[in-house]
C-alpha cells in the first residue's frame, strides 16, 4: 500500500459525497509539491485533488486566507473549485481540472503561445473585480521572513541585508507611483500553472492577497527563466499591446524583488530540512541572480521609469 494512503483517505473523506471511499475504490497518484503532500485521487466518477500540508508551513501560511481566495480564484474562472478546506488543518480538497499539462520551464519553451496563455489568465485574475483577503506588501513580507528565520539555525547569504538597503530606491519608486491593488497569485511557479492548450488554469492560493498585479508577471518570467521573447510574448498576452516603460520598469522591479523574497522562503524550507529539493542551493543561486539584476546597467533606468509614472 503507498505510504499516504489512509492519510489521504482521511481527508477525502471529509469531503461530501466522499464519506465512505475506500483504497479499493480509487487510485491514488502523488504529484509535485515542495512544501505539501499533493495527490490526484480517481474513483470511478470523479477525479479530485487531495492537499496534505507540509510540516510547519503554518509558521508562515494562513490557511483560512488561502480557502477564501482560492474560492475567488474559482469564481473568477481560472481555477479549479474548492470541494471542502480546513482552515485549522490546512486540508483541501478540489476538483481535478482535466486535460491539461502541469508547466515547467521547459513546458513554456516548448508549447507553442504558453506565455502568451499564461498572460491572459494573469489577466483575466487581475480584472476579474474578485477582491481576496490578506494584502502581500513585499517589504513588510521580508521583515516577517527575517524574524522567522531569527528563530532557526540558519545563515542568510552573505550580503543579503546590504542588498536590501540597496532596494531602498526600488521602495521609493513604487511608494512614488502605487499601483492599482489587484487580486494576485504572488507566487506564480510554473508548476502552479495548468495548460489544456487553449487556456491556461492557475493553482496553489497559499501565498496569494491583493497586490500590484504586475508582480505576478514579473515572477512568472523568473520561474519560467523565460529569455527576452517569451518575456515578450508574456507581457502581450497580458496587456494585449506593448507595455509602456513603466509597465515595463516595474516587471524588471519584481523580478529582482521576488527572488530577494524567495531566497528568504528558500532558507526557511533549508531550516526546517525540507527534502523536497536543496533549497541552500535553491536559496543562493536565488540571491546571486537578484544581485547579478540589480548591478546591471539598464536597472537604474527601470526604477526611473516607475518614478516617473
Amino acid at each position: 500500500m503507498y505510504e499516504y494512503t489512509q492519510t489521504v483517505l482521511s481527508t477525502l473523506r471529509k469531503t461530501p459525497g466522499f464519506e465512505s471511499v475506500s483504497a479499493e475504490q480509487c487510485k491514488i497518484t502523488r504529484l509535485g509539491g515542495l512544501t505539501n503532500l499533493v495527490h490526484l485521487v480517481e474513483t470511478s466518477d470523479a477525479r479530485v485533488i487531495v492537499r496534505i500540508p507540509g510540516d510547519g508551513t503554518n509558521e508562515y501560511i494562513d490557511r483560512g486566507v488561502e480557502i477564501t481566495n482560492a474560492q475567488a480564484a474559482w469564481r473568477a474562472g481560472i481555477s479549479a473549485e474548492v470541494l471542502w478546506a480546513n482552515a485549522a488543518s490546512g486540508e483541501m480538497v478540489s476538483t481535478a481540472i482535466e486535460n491539461i499539462e502541469t508547466m515547467t520551464p521547459a513546458l513554456f519553451k516548448e508549447r507553442n503561445g504558453a506565455p502568451e496563455r499564461a498572460g491572459k489568465a494573469l489577466a483575466k485574475l487581475h480584472q476579474s473585480g474578485e477582491s481576496f483577503d490578506f494584502r502581500f506588501e513585499l517589504f513588510a513580507m521580508i521583515e516577517e521572513y527575517l524574524k522567522v528565520l531569527a528563530t532557526k539555525d540558519v545563515d542568510l547569504p552573505e550580503g543579503y541585508h546590504a542588498v536590501v538597503k540597496a532596494a531602498d530606491p526600488v521602495k521609493e519608486a513604487l511608494d512614488a507611483n502605487p499601483a492599482r491593488l489587484a487580486p494576485c497569485h504572488c507566487d506564480p511557479l510554473c508548476e502552479n500553472f495548468l495548460d489544456d492548450g487553449n487556456a491556461m488554469w492557475i493553482v496553489d492560493w497559499e501565498y496569494s492577497g491583493m497586490n500590484d498585479p504586475l508582480w505576478d508577471v514579473g515572477d512568472l518570467s523568473v520561474e519560467a527563466e523565460m529569455d527576452d521573447a517569451q518575456e515578450a510574448e508574456l507581457l502581450r498576452g497580458y496587456f494585449g499591446r506593448e507595455p509602456t516603460a513603466a509597465e515595463k520598469g516595474r516587471v524588471v522591479i519584481y523580478k529582482a524583488m521576488c527572488d530577494l523574497l524567495w531566497t528568504l522562503w528558500g532558507l526557511i524550507q533549508h531550516a526546517d530540512d525540507n527534502p523536497a529539493e536543496d533549497f541552500w542551493a535553491y536559496a543562493t543561486t536565488r540571491f546571486d541572480r537578484c544581485k547579478t539584476l540589480m548591478n546591471g546597467k539598464d536597472f537604474p533606468a527601470h526604477v526611473a521609469a516607475v518614478t516617473a509614472g
